[in-house]
């Protein structure tokens, strides 16, 4: 398997945790970039960002046009049919980023699983199914796919990880719906769920920032 190429940020000469950020569709891993100076996050928290490059794929809503996808989009239905193959791909890649980032001696506690919109996707469906133990995973402007298979936090190495969820109120790519059920869908499985949603678009917003930054270093406060 082709490794993924990546933007790497470091908030520190000395790392030991790591964020790893997906992008939505037709964008790259430049697009949040820029968000790592605006999180001002502390630099003891020694943050390494990992921001990958989805792969170059066609994607049929687009008329079939190639672009970054982390899978292709069949239909834009609120019940719409994923594209599984996909995304189990996407997945093994982004898993092999983990993988990568445990090797080097971090701790898995340490790493967290972050994606907007076609990423966050990516996020919430590796986040559930690794056996990696996750600090956090983080999912903004998305939607939770293959719902019927996900387990009871009980039986989930990632059971009591902080879940972050954020969505824009005016949404008109990924409606606010698909947002808060995966929010109850969660809630049904006593996962550890935080939600707040944005008067907003299909975006990120200064308030949401700051909101963010707040919970990394929440999840990533290393213990006295």
């Amino acid at each position: 398997m082709q490794e993924l190429e990546c933007v790497v940020v470091e908030t520190s000469s000395s790392i030991d945790s790591a964020v790893i950020w997906l992008h939505g569709l037709g964008s790259d891993g430049y697009d949040f970039q820029p968000i790592v100076k605006s999180l001002s996050l502390p630099e003891t928290l020694g943050v390494r960002f990992i921001f990958p490059h989805a792969p170059i794929r066609p994607v049929t809503i687009n008329g079939g046009m190639e672009m970054r996808a982390w899978y292709d989009i069949l239909e834009m239905t609120i019940e719409r049919k994923v594209d599984s193959k996909n995304i189990a791909e996407s997945c093994a890649h982004v898993q092999a980023i983990i993988d990568a980032q445990i090797a080097s001696g971090m701790a898995s506690e340490r790493i967290v699983l972050a994606g907007f919109s076609q990423g966050g996707v990516i996020a919430y469906k590796l986040g559930l199914t690794t056996q990696s133990k996750l600090a956090g995973i983080m999912a903004l402007s998305t939607y939770l796919v293959e719902a019927e298979a996900l387990t009871h936090a009980t039986e989930n190495v990632n059971g009591s990880t902080s879940i972050l969820i954020h969505h824009g109120s005016e949404d008109p790519v990924v409606p606010l719906q698909l947002g808060t059920t995966a929010r109850e869908t969660l809630l049904n499985k006593s996962y550890n769920v935080a939600f707040k949603s944005y008067n907003m678009p299909h975006s990120v917003c200064p308030e949401q920032i700051g909101d963010i930054s707040n919970w990394l270093q929440r999840v990533l406060l290393k213990p006295l």
